[in-house]
């Protein structure tokens, strides 16, 4: 039986690997020196043991990115009013290696960790934002979620009461779509013949009529609706002549479309058809949407689609309805708002009011 002989390089490899793994000083000559003075088969047991030892430790590393995913939010005892803080500077700290990203406009940070790690190992964290107070932790490196909670540097001022508020009330959101449409702008109604003689045999002369004996002919009519113009609902009808002996060759005009044809053969005399049609002209127009906002306290929500323009906030004033646009600073007299792109390809507004007015 012959028995693998393992290096003494590569055991001393793996317990500085362990070592660097634990902050400690090297152990790779005193176990060394204790699996070396063991007799004969003690010593591969023994070597045998240390290299579970090491497997078992490596496959509970991982060489990175590892990835931190979390929130944060505003800490407010009100669950409605833990908004989400955009911009903050998480950091991640272990030993001498230092990652750092910023929350996005949902609070969301993905902070991705590089370098050997073990799952469970302390990772010091650290949140930094000039609206609000510092938020420092020590974690365990997991797959966990994280929410974090900051407090504003100055909580909200109380609103005043020195003088009568004013009340806004019955609030509705509009803006407006593109969406497409069509306009009727006119109607199409033309005739055409298709000339032949009844009783004439066709011997073999095409076109034939569809039992191949008698002589027939093909008449067509090519219609255009005009630049950007498309026809619908067309029709086709034989209006004079022994209309039973005709048949449609080709019907390039009941899908509609800027350009239609109609073929006809007519295996008889004469035979008028009348080819009829509506016409419609595409186009964009803007749709004015109406939604309500949700209100919390003294803060209204609401959101549109990202295709929405033209934002404007209708209210009572003092029992005076008025249209309040606005426009891309987010200004408003009575609140201060902010918005925040979505996931779901919308946008998310929030108006908190200033002080002197409140809602009913």
């Amino acid at each position: 039986m012959k028995i693998m002989k393992i290096g003494h390089g590569g055991f001393h490899w793996g317990l500085r690997f362990i070592s660097k793994l634990q902050r400690r000083p090297p152990a790779s000559s005193i176990m060394m020196r204790l699996i070396l003075q063991m007799p004969g088969i003690r010593k591969v047991i023994g070597a045998v043991l240390l290299l579970g030892l090491l497997t078992g430790l490596i496959m509970s590393c991982s060489r990175g990115p590892i990835s931190l995913l979390g929130v944060v939010i505003e800490r407010n005892t009100d669950p409605h009013k833990r908004s989400p803080i955009d911009g903050v500077e998480v950091t991640a700290s272990l030993g001498s290696r230092i990652s750092s990203v910023q929350t996005d406009s949902s609070g969301y940070f993905n902070l991705k960790l590089r370098g050997w790690m073990r799952n469970g190992q302390t990772i010091h964290l650290q949140f930094t934002h000039p609206g609000y107070r510092p938020v420092s932790m020590n974690v365990n490196l997991s797959d966990k979620l994280y929410v974090v909670d900051m407090e504003p540097v100055s909580l909200p001022a109380t609103p005043k009461n020195d003088g009568p508020s004013t009340v806004i009330s019955n609030v509705k959101i509009h803006y407006s779509m593109k969406a497409a449409a069509t306009m009727n702008v006119g109607s199409a109604a033309k005739t055409f013949d298709v000339v032949n003689t009844g009783n004439v045999p066709c011997d073999g002369r095409l076109p034939c009529s569809p039992d191949g004996k008698w002589k027939a002919s093909i008449g067509s009519l090519t219609v255009n609706a005009g630049q950007d113009n498309e026809f619908r609902n067309v029709r086709l009808s034989c209006i004079a002549g022994p209309c039973p002996f005709t048949k449609v060759q080709s019907d390039r005009y009941s899908k509609g479309g800027n350009e239609i044809t109609a073929s006809v053969l007519d295996w008889s005399d004469t035979t008028t058809f009348l080819l009829e049609a509506e016409v419609y002209h595409p186009m964009v127009t803007d749709v004015i949407e109406d939604s309500y906002p949700v209100i919390f306290g003294r803060t209204l929500n609401f959101s549109v689609p990202d295709t929405g323009e033209g934002v404007s906030i209708e209210a009572d004033v003092n029992g005076e309805l008025i249209v309040f646009p606005l426009g891309p600073g987010l200004y408003l007299s009575w609140a201060n708002c902010t918005a925040a792109a979505d996931k779901d390809h919308g946008k998310s507004y929030r108006c908190e009011l200033k002080d002197g007015y409140n809602f009913p």
